[in-house]
C-alpha cells in the first residue's frame, strides 16, 4: 500500500508512477460527491469515477491498469470530500499483492 499525497483543494491533478506506471490522478468535486479520473502515459483508464471511502475505484484488470485506487476516511466512515484530501482523506494505491 502506497498513500498518494493530494493538497486539499477542489481540483488536484498530478503525476505519479505507481508499479512503473506513468499515472496522470485528477481529483475534482462536485456537488454530487468527488470524483477521480486516471489515465496511464496520457490515456485514459476511466474517468468520472465517484470516490467512496474504501471502495476500489479501477476494479477491472482488463481496463490495462496494475493494482487499484482507494481512499480511506481516517477518522471515521465518511465519503471524501476535497476539504479533508491529504489528511483525513488518504488515496491509497493498492498494489496487486494488496488485492483479494
Amino acid at each position: 500500500m502506497l498513500i498518494i499525497p493530494l493538497p486539499a483543494k477542489p481540483w488536484p491533478k498530478l503525476s505519479v508512477l505507481l508499479a512503473g506506471q506513468n499515472c496522470q490522478i485528477s481529483v475534482y468535486q462536485k456537488t454530487t460527491g468527488l470524483y477521480l479520473d486516471l489515465s496511464v502515459n496520457n490515456a485514459p483508464i476511466k474517468t468520472g469515477i465517484i470516490c467512496r471511502d474504501r471502495v476500489k475505484l479501477i476494479r477491472h484488470a482488463y481496463l490495462g491498469f496494475t493494482g487499484d485506487l482507494a481512499f480511506f476516511d481516517t477518522q471515521g466512515v465518511t465519503d471524501p470530500t476535497y476539504t479533508g484530501l491529504g489528511s483525513r482523506y488518504q488515496l491509497v494505491y493498492l498494489e496487486a499483492s494488496d488485492l483479494s
